[in-house]
């Protein structure tokens, strides 16, 4: 069985070094991690649907997305509705704002979430564990995102 740590991912790292991803304009989307996934998904992880995880190929994005019991879930997830780009500079500090993400009238279950960059080869960014399963069940599936405050110190996408 696999795992899902929060991290943001090392390729990421790497490639926003190497200029690969415009989180400006590029379309970043967010897919959710079933409960009790196959593979390991967290620093390691390269992309959403091929590459490794902590050292394993993994066997596909789609293996281990949540799928919908009642309404629709499009597997890849869906587009970020909001990614603002700030800094503050008595923090020296960038960060990316997300809006709450909202999955829409679904019964779904979901250990953790992709944010992956889908103009850019489906290359992974980041991961998040949710810490336990979380469900909707006809309802709203909600991945709730940090305010960030003024100085930016809460965002899951930071550099200092």
């Amino acid at each position: 069985m696999g795992s899902i740590t929060t991290a943001m991912c090392n390729s990421f790292k790497q490639e926003l070094l190497g200029g690969v991803h415009d989180l400006d304009t590029d379309t970043l989307k967010i897919a959710l991690i079933k409960a009790s996934p196959t593979d390991d998904y967290g620093a390691g992880t390269e992309s959403y649907d091929t590459g490794t995880s902590n050292g394993q190929s993994l066997t596909g994005g789609n293996n281990d997305e949540a799928t919908a019991t009642q309404g629709t879930y499009t597997a890849g997830g869906q587009p970020l509705d909001s990614v603002t780009i700030s800094l503050s500079t008595s923090a020296g500090r960038a960060y990316v704002d997300i809006d709450n993400e909202v999955f829409s009238t679904l019964s779904i279950s979901a250990d953790g979430a992709l944010i992956y960059n889908a103009s850019q080869s489906n290359k992974a960014i980041a991961v998040f564990n949710f810490g336990s399963t979380v469900t909707s069940t006809n309802g709203d599936f909600t991945v709730v995102f940090p305010a960030v405050g003024t100085e930016g110190a809460d965002a899951v996408i930071r550099i200092s």
